[in-house]
């Protein structure tokens, strides 16, 4: 479907006799909510918006204040390919509004396009393509791998790409373009890569994904999930997020004269993401299971440098078409799949503007890998690290002006607080670990 405006999903709707139309937004969390409509409510619904009671939804308003409007976007509408045919359902994303018609503070979506409108002023349009990697599990009470298969692998040792293929079918129905997919290398780990995409777009793409994957593997009888690094010992699941700017149709990152092909807009924006990688850790990997993934050894980086060729680094300019200016781009190699992609993109779009701002200069890149560094040698290079825990990501995240413009007050300080009792819980919390080894000896 390509719906552009209200008339055109009234017309959708009657065409294909849609029988739901399921309304979508996330929490400050990522996590996706959403409540169905008929038919008959739509009108209402994409003039007026429909009302709800946002008191409950993590993050959002206290009780006393709880009233909220949801208004669909019709550019989002799409038929679910998961759903039955003979009673088909639709979805549609949703801007949160105050009573008064007002874009609610609180909405992650509406703190994405905010970052995007500022780097707009600037002239600049964002575009990203994140690169989610997940795991297929036998359930979903214990990770309980289907598969031993490793990177690129294929039948009959990758169990899933049956179920990736269908995940594949079922997004390019919904008008996602699909560009790779493959096992990766840990034990039922897989990804499928997405064709890059402006920032508010690729967000609500990501979202989308993520529940596409999930509903076919619920339909196969296996579990699918993002959590970062489920089993001890094996690699965790990444998402390394590509991203570039555009002025018009012309790639701002792009100059064919520099040896890295990179012109010095490009050059500040990584200098702006490398600056501020330890502050805007806590938003792009934001649970305690996150920093078990970021430690040295399997292949997740949390040296804050930039390479070319060097997958240890933090930033990486991706070599594939060196020379072709719409592939010129950077990735940044820290986030997990299981963030705000909303939140996600805007820090990273907040903390790569602000280096082109200020001007930021850019260290050399480094080639060598770093893991394999004595820590006389990273500091000599001023090589520093991401925060190793949750509580030492909230402690930069507290202090970053930097985040704290690009979500908001709201985001930003119910962000800290839900963040805060996650690690109270964590730190309260006796493992199996400390059971296994103390208790025998102590």
């Amino acid at each position: 479907m390509n719906c552009q405006t209200v008339e055109d999903v009234f017309q959708a709707v009657k065409d294909r006799q849609i029988s739901f139309i399921q309304i979508w937004f996330t929490d400050i969390l990522g996590v996706l909510k959403s409540f169905a409509i008929r038919p008959s409510e739509l009108e209402e619904a994409m003039t007026e918006g429909m009302g709800f009671d946002g008191s409950s939804i993590e993050g959002f308003s206290r009780i006393e204040e709880s009233d909220m409007i949801a208004k669909p976007d019709p550019a989002t509408f799409q038929i679910l390919p998961w759903r039955p045919d003979d009673q088909p359902v639709a979805r549609m994303f949703c801007d949160i509004l105050l009573p008064d018609g007002s874009p609610y503070p609180g909405d992650p979506r509406y703190v994405l396009k905010r970052m995007l409108a500022k780097a707009a002023e600037k002239g600049y349009t964002y575009y990203t393509g994140p690169e989610l990697e997940y795991f297929y599990f036998a359930n979903n009470e214990n990770p309980i791998i289907i598969d031993k298969a490793g990177y690129f692998d294929t039948t009959p040792l990758d169990r899933g790409n049956d179920y990736r293929r269908e995940t594949i079918f079922a997004l390019e129905k919904m008008g996602i373009r699909v560009e790779y997919s493959h096992h990766e290398v840990a034990d039922s780990q897989h990804e499928i890569d997405l064709r890059y995409d402006e920032g508010l777009r690729m967000a609500d793409k990501t979202m989308t994904y993520r529940l596409a994957v999930k509903e076919i593997a619920r339909q196969h009888g296996v579990y699918a999930t993002f959590m970062p690094k489920p089993i001890f010992g094996i690699n965790g699941s990444g998402m390394h997020t590509h991203q570039s700017l555009f002025t018009g149709s012309k790639n701002a990152f792009y100059d064919p004269k520099d040896q890295y092909h990179l012109s010095a807009l490009a050059k500040n924006y990584i200098a702006g993401i490398l600056a501020h990688a330890r502050e805007i850790t806590a938003i792009c990997n934001q649970w305690v299971n996150s920093y078990k993934r970021l430690v040295p050894g399997y292949e997740a980086p949390v040296y804050i440098a930039w390479a070319r060729r060097n997958r240890s680094a933090l930033v990486r300019v991706p070599m594939y078409k060196p020379g072709k200016e719409a592939a010129t781009r950077i990735e940044y190699r820290a986030p997990d799949p299981a963030c705000n992609p909303y939140l996600a993109f805007a820090v990273m779009l907040a903390a790569g503007l602000k280096g082109v701002e200020k001007n930021y200069p850019l260290a050399d890149p480094v080639e060598t890998d770093i893991y394999h560094m004595t820590e006389a040698q990273r500091q000599d290079l001023g090589i520093r690290s991401l925060p190793g825990s949750l509580y030492e990501a909230i402690e930069e995240v507290e202090k970053s002006e930097v985040v704290r413009d690009a979500l908001g007050d709201h985001i930003f300080n119910k962000f800290l607080e839900n963040k805060k009792i996650e690690w109270d819980r964590y730190r309260m919390h006796v493992t199996n670990y400390e059971i296994e080894r103390y208790l025998p000896i102590l």
